[in-house]
């Protein structure tokens, strides 16, 4: 058998070696660039991503490959370290459709371009309202939202001991998930009030009174006033009633459960036999009216230091504020009763 010398086996490999090595990289490159630019298949594929906070990105590219809408985990994880963007990754729901290219992917996930529905719950607003408001956008039924915000084995496990979340959904922008139903917004947005609030059980403790009780004072303030800076005086105002057993005479409770507050009740109105009633009743109604913020929440706890017993609103949203009754009848007269003309 015939044998080339070693020195010419050597010397024919070092000449192939660097053509074997350019054809891979030529091949490595080629793959790279084709899933690159090549999608995994049609529009009408789309698969919904739900990223939980913390989760590595490997996690994300293998589910994505086994839901059929990348062709390579492992590219798309290469594509991802390349552009830095592995771990720029947001928590959040995403649509991902399988026409997408990687780069594409990648920017929406490392942007939180997510597509799980927004919602916003505005200060002051009651279940009813939020409820109503949810059904409106296409989120949830408003009696099934209803219903989670009285269901009893909720609020145990949410540790309130009333017969509904009013007062403890904290008013702020949600985002609705894929998953989410109408118990999971509600547990999001008690959690959210537990933790904003947190902050204030040193101000609650020196006050004395129970959370419940500021809740529900603070969600009546938050009706009435207009201008956040007027939220500590209209806070003085009914601490100090409530201080000397006078009736709170708060419009937004004898309508609330019945109507939404526009600023203009009736006689009727007024007259409504209802346990929120503060026109019929002495001292707070039996739980809040709405869901308040921070602000009517820390007004109720630092109040302003007045004597004021009265307040009425003005032509531009302010109030003018009174120690006495002819001084808040005077204010009524100028500021309710202008332009109107005197019966005979």
């Amino acid at each position: 058998m015939l044998r080339l010398p070693s020195r010419i086996s050597s010397t024919a490999i070092r000449r192939v070696l660097p053509w074997l090595f350019r054809a891979v990289a030529l091949l490595l490159v080629g793959w790279y660039l084709v899933l690159l630019y090549l999608p995994a298949g049609s529009p009408a594929q789309v698969y919904g991503l739900t990223v939980p906070k913390g989760v590595g990105f490997a996690a994300i590219a293998r589910e994505l490959q086994q839901a059929g809408v990348i062709r390579s985990s492992l590219h798309l994880r290469l594509v991802a370290r390349l552009r830095g963007q592995d771990r720029r990754v947001q928590a959040g729901d995403y649509r991902i459709s399988s026409a997408m290219l990687p780069s594409q992917i990648l920017e929406k996930l490392a942007g939180g371009q997510t597509d799980a529905c927004k919602f916003t719950l505005p200060e002051g607003y009651s279940i009813y309202q939020a409820a109503e408001l949810l059904e409106k956008q296409g989120i949830f039924d408003s009696e099934a939202f209803l219903a989670a915000c009285t269901d009893q084995e909720v609020l145990h496990e949410l540790g309130i001991s009333a017969g509904t979340v009013e007062g403890y959904l904290f008013p702020g922008t949600y985002q609705v998930g894929f998953q989410m139903n109408e118990v999971s917004l509600v547990t999001e947005m008690v959690r959210e009030f537990r933790r904003r609030t947190e902050k204030l059980k040193p101000l609650l403790d020196a006050t004395g009174m129970r959370l419940g009780q500021a809740v529900t004072l603070a969600s009546i303030i938050e009706r009435e006033a207009v201008s956040p800076e007027e939220k500590p005086l209209i806070a003085s105002v009914f601490l100090n009633r409530l201080r000397i057993g006078m009736p709170l005479q708060s419009d937004p409770t004898a309508i609330y459960g019945v109507k939404v507050f526009g600023g203009t009740v009736t006689k009727q109105d007024l007259q409504r036999s209802s346990p929120y009633n503060t026109y019929r009743i002495k001292g707070l109604p039996p739980g809040p009216i709405g869901n308040p913020g921070l602000e009517a929440l820390q007004a109720v706890l630092q109040p302003a230091k007045t004597d004021y017993l009265y307040f009425v609103a003005r032509k531009d949203g302010t109030h003018q504020f009174s120690r006495t009754l002819a001084e808040h009848n005077q204010g009524v007269d100028r500021f309710l009763k202008k332009g109107k003309k005197k019966r005979l």
